[in-house]
């Protein structure tokens, strides 16, 4: 008797074109598919620390135009707000103080990243971000810095409860 041999279906014309890689985020082997239009970046592999000196080893690590962006930040931050906290969370520098985390900075391939963790409360309304409260400013360049509102809104956003606020420390 001859053997039956299977033959694989045609291909669909949809198979035959390459779809764009996709990758699986570790936590869950989820797909994670790009935003359009997002800035390239990513988080720094620092791990997660209190104190100056991780943020200042965090601030060094940057390339240089994101270097000096956010050692400037970081002098207005201890300027505006004596007594000032700082720690390493998620890649990136954030500061606070006892009533919790306010505000985090972290450079990006060709930016550094101004975030408020309540900046929708914040007058005027920083203009960068898409979440349900957080806004921020993206400066590509350090004088950028120069004449922008953050002193007001640090000195607003230190007054609202921040991250982690009521938690022991």
């Amino acid at each position: 008797m001859p053997r039956r041999t299977k033959t694989a279906p045609p291909a669909s014309p949809s198979s035959r074109t390459r779809q764009p890689a996709q990758k699986r985020t570790a936590a869950q082997g989820k797909l994670a598919k790009p935003l359009p239009g997002a800035k390239t970046g990513r988080a720094s592999a620092f791990a997660p620390a209190e104190g100056d000196a991780p943020v200042r080893a965090y601030i060094a690590s940057l390339p240089a135009a994101q270097r000096a962006s956010a050692k400037r930040f970081d002098a207005i931050v201890a300027q505006a707000i004596p007594g000032i906290r700082r720690c390493i969370k998620w890649g990136m520098s954030f500061y606070g103080t006892e009533r919790g985390w306010f505000v985090s900075c972290g450079g990006f391939a060709d930016h550094v990243k101004i975030t408020f963790l309540h900046g929708t409360k914040l007058s005027p309304v920083p203009p960068v971000g898409t979440g349900k409260y957080t806004r921020g400013v993206d400066v590509v360049r350090v004088h950028q810095l120069a004449g922008h509102p953050l002193v007001r809104w640090l000195a607003q956003a230190k007054a609202l409860p921040g991250l982690g606020a009521g938690r022991a420390r």
